[in-house]
């Protein structure tokens, strides 16, 4: 089945792609979602006009994104998240958590963005990364307290 990305989807292609998948992944997954609409010949050349208007907004957002990456890196996040005496979180801190404290700092990231490692389970000092771009990513350093 051809279909139309209407969104970026996760290991299968960017918002504009047409792309060849599996009838049932196209129909039940999708197509229901908005994720995909349905390749047509008047579709395509839809595609080739959202393709030249992608990458003209890819030109400044990149350096948009660079700019973000220089303001993130100098900046150290505080998050304050319930922890027993010895230092251990209850539960876990999560990519939700860390793009709810970057919202609070003015900058609007996609939790999916956000790649946190390993599970960070205890107070301390840790660093995460924020994909802004595909080819501009942040190491962001974030402090983990306990809340009083």
């Amino acid at each position: 089945m051809k279909l139309i990305l209407t969104q970026d989807v996760t290991g299968l292609g960017h918002a504009g792609e047409v792309v060849e998948v599996k009838d049932g992944y196209g129909r039940n997954y999708l197509l229901p979602r908005g994720f995909a609409t349905a390749w047509t010949k008047g579709a395509a050349r839809q595609v080739e006009q959202m393709k030249a208007a992608r990458q003209a907004r890819e030109i400044a957002s990149i350096d948009e994104a660079r700019a973000l990456r220089d303001r993130l890196q100098a900046e150290t996040l505080v998050l304050r998240m319930r922890a027993g005496e010895t230092g251990r979180l209850f539960g876990a801190v999560t990519a939700g958590d860390v793009a709810a404290a970057l919202a609070e700092a003015g900058v609007q990231v996609d939790r999916r963005r956000i790649q946190t490692g390993a599970h960070i389970k205890a107070v301390g000092d840790y660093t995460v990364s924020v994909q802004l771009h595909d080819d501009v990513s942040a190491n962001v350093n974030i402090q983990v307290r306990a809340a009083k």
